[in-house]
């Protein structure tokens, strides 16, 4: 089965090599993806799939039954993200969107036209060997992962109850690993997500007299440096979580003091422990910031976004010695889970027995390279930078899903 699904891939590569191009070339943001997600289903359905389009806003549903075996999701992500690419590539993005009210570049800087083009050989090169196993394949464009909206758009949209609920789900990411090599672990393998919205308010006045004002600006300055006790001083020291401000808006002219400042910024934990007390620490300490000036109490919300995807030990097990006899021992490996988050843990929160797992993007020199003291770093997802190789990268994304799919159904 190794050399049939490696030499099919091989020989699809053309295929997917103009299709991904294309993709990269045309992104579109969170959903939006109309374009993206016609293009895939038109794909499936060349490919022998009954595709459904428009499920939770522009994701697309292809499913294919091939007699009474399990049913296996496979997900692929449709969106990027409003951010100029900056990689020189022949094939790099210069489309345009609105974002917020605003005109920003679009770019597949986070590798889902890598996950595209993957998901399409993976579903080839399952319908090409059609004869070697049986049962029912549902392969799904999810809209708006970079929003941690779109899973729970296609779930509330029926997903479970209008197609086959699976036995099994499957999702890749690329990161920037060796290409050629997979990266996976059981238990969690993504962070839980939280979004922070805060509007500290004063009273506005002139920069020469803040005696006569209330200056919200401190009040945030004071929140920004305060909130990091929570992480550093009351979160267990061996657990993860990271509170980051990443945005803050307030006044308009350096001698006027405005009458609110907003703050954004994003809670990441792995697990339920640690995102409670920080999500209570950052409300205290907003709360306590104004209090300390004598300002009104703040406007706190704290957004729910994606939760931790926890894999199945068991799948991962079972999947980890296919994948370490198809790319080797040494490039097939247990890694660490990432403090980014994803709403594959929709699906898999499902009760669906699941396996999240990474392929490598980067030329194997590149990769050492950084890792030495000094060394040249390799861009990380969501840099305009970002360039993954498309060739080795595909390939070994495509012959992973095949390979993992084709060890849970019937044969």
């Amino acid at each position: 089965m190794k050399n049939d699904v490696k030499s099919r891939v091989d020989a699809m590569y053309p295929w997917l090599d103009t299709v991904y191009k294309d993709l990269h070339a045309h992104p579109e943001i969170a959903f939006q993806e109309v374009r993206t997600a016609g293009k895939l289903a038109a794909e499936m359905r060349k490919l022998g799939f009954d595709v459904t389009e428009k499920v939770g806003k522009t994701g697309i549903v292809a499913v294919l039954r091939n007699g009474a075996g399990p049913t296996v999701l496979v997900r692929t992500e449709l969106d990027g993200l409003p951010m100029e690419e900056k990689t020189g590539l022949p094939y790099a993005s210069r489309a345009r969107t609105q974002s917020d009210g605003r005109e920003s570049y679009v770019t597949h800087s986070c590798g889902h036209d890598v996950h595209m083009a993957a998901w399409l050989g993976a579903a080839r090169t399952l319908v090409e060997l059609k004869s070697k196993w049986q049962g029912t394949l549902v392969f799904i464009g999810q809209p708006a992962e970079e929003t941690v909206s779109g899973a729970k758009a296609m779930l509330d949209d029926g997903l479970f109850k209008r197609f086959p609920k699976p036995d099994y789900a499957f999702a890749l990411h690329s990161w920037p690993l060796a290409y050629g090599t997979v990266g996976y672990n059981g238990g969690p393998v993504s962070s839980n997500s939280d979004a922070i919205e805060i509007v500290f308010k004063g009273r506005g006045g002139h920069g020469s007299a803040p005696d006569k004002a209330l200056d919200p600006i401190a009040i945030a300055a004071r929140f920004v440096v305060d909130v990091q006790t929570v992480v550093s001083r009351e979160k267990d020291p061996k657990e993860f979580g990271v509170v980051t401000i990443g945005a803050i808006q307030g006044g308009t002219v350096g001698n006027i003091i405005p009458d609110t400042v907003q703050v954004r910024g994003t809670i990441r934990s792995y697990s339920p422990e640690v995102r409670a007390k920080l999500l209570d620490g950052v409300r205290r300490v907003a709360n306590g910031a104004a209090a300390m000036a004598g300002a009104p109490a703040p406007d706190v919300q704290l957004i729910a976004g994606g939760a931790a995807i926890v894999n199945s030990e068991e799948l991962v097990k079972r999947t980890e010695a296919v994948f370490q006899d198809a790319f080797g021992a040494t490039n097939a490996q247990r890694m660490p889970p990432m403090t980014a988050s994803e709403d594959f843990s929709q699906f898999v929160d499902q009760g669906i027995p699941s396996m999240f797992f990474f392929t490598g993007v980067y030329d194997p020199k590149d990769v050492a390279e950084a890792q030495r003291p000094g060394g040249k770093p390799v861009a990380f997802n969501h840099s305009p930078f970002y360039a993954p190789v498309p060739e080795p990268s595909i390939k070994t994304a495509a012959q992973a899903m095949s390979y993992a799919v084709l060890n849970v159904l019937k044969r």
